[in-house]
């Protein structure tokens, strides 16, 4: 049997009050949500907190709104809310292509996309779809609020810039007519965590060709977005040779590791194919966007 060292539990009330809270119990202290990733960390003694602040009653931190160009998404915004949100699926598909691919739905039920975010794992879906869809975190802290750009909120695995006294938000996509995006993942078996996994989003021109592009990897070894995509596809016409160009430059960026699931060779391919499909689909998706607004 697996079991946490002790710890207090302590459950927060408001934003203001989790704030208070972890100011007063310093470093020591947690926030827990969902808590699939901590507290599995704390069965192996692998995290010790001393104090678990429980922020599910933050009502306040679960929502999904429009506001002008930008979807508003709150941090306690659970897996499922996001899978099943037709205006989600609308704006960035990206996110339900992720989500139906998130552990399974005992996890997806629980878990929260600031969970997801603050946790900061290299084989983590959500931290890719931020990434190329140009999302910004809205932290809060004892300053106050501030807003940080997905590629100034990761820092490295496990590791992000919400200090210890802060807590994440709100995340906030832009979006962008004519835009298009997918998610393609390799799992050993339906649940696991990826062999490898890619996403893209992309922006068309009126004329139909390409004025904007950002492709990712999951579990890689790669951090942010693939350098050079943006460049290679820009007031391009979408076509195979383009994407596989692409993909080249995703097998050159990532840096993989071998594991028990699969070798490094193999992992490069995935980055190559993977980066081909989801830039197919994602551009695909943006032409239909396209007629559908000139239709409409």
């Amino acid at each position: 049997m697996q079991i946490p060292a002790p710890f207090d539990y302590v459950r927060a009330t408001s934003v203001d009050n989790a704030l208070e809270l972890l100011s007063r119990h310093g470093p020591e202290s947690r926030v827990v949500a969902g808590g699939h990733s901590l507290l599995p960390m704390m069965k192996l003694r692998l995290s010790r907190p001393e104090w678990l602040i429980d922020i599910n009653d933050l009502y306040e931190l679960d929502f999904i709104l429009r506001d002008g160009g930008k979807l508003r998404i709150g941090a306690l915004t659970r897996h499922t809310t996001l899978l099943e949100s037709e205006e989600v699926a609308a704006l960035f598909p990206i996110v339900r292509d992720a989500e139906a691919v998130i552990a399974d739905p005992v996890v997806r039920n629980r878990g929260t996309i600031g969970g997801s975010l603050c946790q900061a794992d290299p084989a983590e879906d959500l931290s890719t779809v931020c990434d190329v869809l140009g999302a910004e975190a809205v932290i809060r802290g004892p300053a106050g609020e501030r807003t940080l750009a997905m590629a100034d909120f990761h820092r490295g695995p496990y590791e992000t810039a919400v200090g210890q006294d802060e807590l994440l938000c709100e995340v906030r996509v832009p979006i962008r007519p004519r835009s298009g995006s997918a998610y393609a993942k390799v799992e050993r078996r339906v649940g696991d965590w990826a062999v490898g996994a890619a996403g893209a989003a992309v922006t068309l021109a009126e004329d139909g060709s390409i004025a904007d592009a950002a492709v990712g990897l999951t579990a890689l070894g790669l951090d942010h977005t693939v350098p050079g995509t943006a460049e290679l596809l820009r007031g391009q016409q979408p076509r195979e040779d383009l994407f596989v160009e692409a993909g080249r430059l995703a097998a050159d960026a990532c840096d993989p590791v071998a594991d028990q699931r699969g070798p490094i060779d193999y992992k490069r391919h995935l980055a190559d194919e993977l980066t081909r499909r989801v830039l197919r689909q994602a551009c695909a998706r943006a032409a239909q966007a396209t007629a559908q607004k000139q239709e409409g």
